[in-house]
């Protein structure tokens, strides 16, 4: 079969490469790391997660739990390889990072029809192409992007937390539990604040210095990933109610909830590193050593890794876009991964998956498919396509992208159950008559009380 161009070797970009590899199609990979990088990348491999190391839920009532089944029963790799590095994260998939892109970048590089070009794309290529650079995409290449749309681009600013080591946490001070106790117990590790401590915590971070911005660049933040300190700017208990509310976190010392609660998450199997949750920041570096070791446990603290905020910039895609991720002016062309406007690692990939196996059927002569809104996929890949595009802001994966149920039950948590039922079934049916291979279904838990970490 003839040759297609994949730029970008995040998430997606490694999703469709492997997918029209495995199709029978050779597939030219062009990724600019490792002769230029990004303000948030630390390596040169396929599928490095940039913010945490967590696919958030793994349950069906969870709408990324939803979306990971049916791209686990169309045979993902990023959702393969994400399995096989599991390590403990309560009720959500949580990576070994370094573990799992370095399966990806394996895997990718020693595939026969794969060819990896390492050097930056400066334009859209001619002939069949997914374009899959996500939100940190070149000057060059985004300039070309923006000319071919005609539509212009629309831009915010995302941040990842800082990692800390493992012996520089006062264990003494810290208990093992995850909220409501779902999931693993020691999943995560639990750093308490009395009413004090919190405030004097809150504080300094409230007077912490910034990062500079660019005077060109405006503050436009996406609101489910916000900065700790834009959290703490918005008065004394926003935290408190958010990333550090210390509900179904029974501290074992006390018997009850403590004031307020900074958690610690696994980034890898052996446990040496730890992520704060929640923590997103672009506090420069030394204030980040002052502010976060004011919370007891980690008055020692040493850093592997500063949070970072950078720039993110995604397409106006339902004015550039069809719900095949086929671009309007070209059908050979196709986005995917966070540039379109979906926001999260497993979306991300879902829409390399969706490009790559539309693009390979219309190589073969046959037509794209539209996924049923049904579905966790068609649902998003409706939203990214028909949308306002003069109101289009990033978006997870939700149940509201859904088709509702005609006769849906009254109890919210019985009512997801029931999409989720619905739409692995419509999956089943969609496939069937389309002639896409579906790999076995696996047991998923839908429960309440679910740890939401992206």
């Amino acid at each position: 079969m003839g040759d297609v161009t994949v730029i970008g070797g995040g998430l997606a970009g490694s999703e469709a490469a492997w997918q029209l590899a495995e199709r029978g199609h050779k597939v030219r990979l062009v990724e600019m790391r490792p002769s230029r990088s990004t303000p948030a990348h630390r390596t040169a491999e396929f599928a490095e997660l940039v913010c945490s190391n967590t696919f958030r839920s793994d349950a069906l009532d969870h709408p990324v739990g939803l979306l990971k089944e049916e791209m686990r029963r169309l045979g993902s790799l990023i959702i393969a390889v994400g399995e096989r590095h599991r390590i403990p994260g309560g009720t959500a998939l949580t990576l070994d990072r370094e573990d799992f892109s370095a399966d990806v970048t394996r895997m990718l590089q020693e595939h026969p029809l794969v060819e990896v070009v390492c050097e930056e794309a400066e334009g859209i290529p001619e002939g069949p192409a997914i374009i899959a650079t996500g939100p940190l995409t070149s000057a060059a290449l985004h300039d070309a992007i923006v000319a071919f749309s005609g539509q212009g681009e629309l831009a915010y600013w995302d941040a990842a937390s800082p990692i800390v080591t493992q012996e520089s946490i006062d264990w003494s001070r810290v208990y093992f539990a995850s909220r409501y106790g779902k999931g693993e117990p020691d999943a995560f590790a639990n750093c308490p604040m009395s009413e004090e401590e919190y405030k004097v915590f809150w504080q300094a971070l409230r007077a912490a210095e910034t990062h500079e911005r660019e005077a060109f660049e405006d503050e436009r933040y996406f609101e489910a990933c916000l900065p700790v300190e834009v959290l703490a700017g918005r008065g004394e208990d926003t935290l408190r109610f958010g990333p550090m509310r210390p509900v179904g976190l029974r501290d074992p010392k006390t018997g009850r909830p403590p004031y307020a609660v900074l958690q610690l998450r696994r980034e890898n199997a052996a446990g040496s590193l730890w992520n704060l949750v929640g923590c997103q920041t672009g506090l420069r570096f030394r204030e980040q050593q002052r502010v976060f070791r004011l919370i007891p446990a980690l008055g020692g603290a040493e850093f592997e890794r500063y949070g970072v905020i950078h720039r993110n910039t995604f397409l106006k895609s339902p004015a550039v876009l069809l719900p095949t991720l086929q671009a309007r002016l070209r059908p050979d062309l196709f986005f995917a991964g966070q540039i379109i406007g979906s926001e999260g690692y497993v979306e991300a990939a879902a829409g390399g998956l969706v490009a790559s196996l539309n693009l390979s059927r219309l190589l073969r002569g046959e037509e794209p498919l539209v996924w049923p809104a049904t579905t966790a996929i068609g649902g998003l890949m409706r939203y990214v396509s028909a949308s306002d595009p003069a109101a289009f802001q990033p978006m997870h994966v939700a149940f509201g992208l859904m088709d509702p149920l005609p006769d849906p039950p009254r109890r919210k948590e019985r009512r997801k159950v029931e999409m989720a039922e619905r739409a692995l079934r419509e999956l089943e049916t969609f496939a069937a008559l389309h002639g896409v291979m579906l790999q076995p279904g696996a047991a998923r838990p839908a429960h309440e009380g679910r740890e939401e970490a992206r």
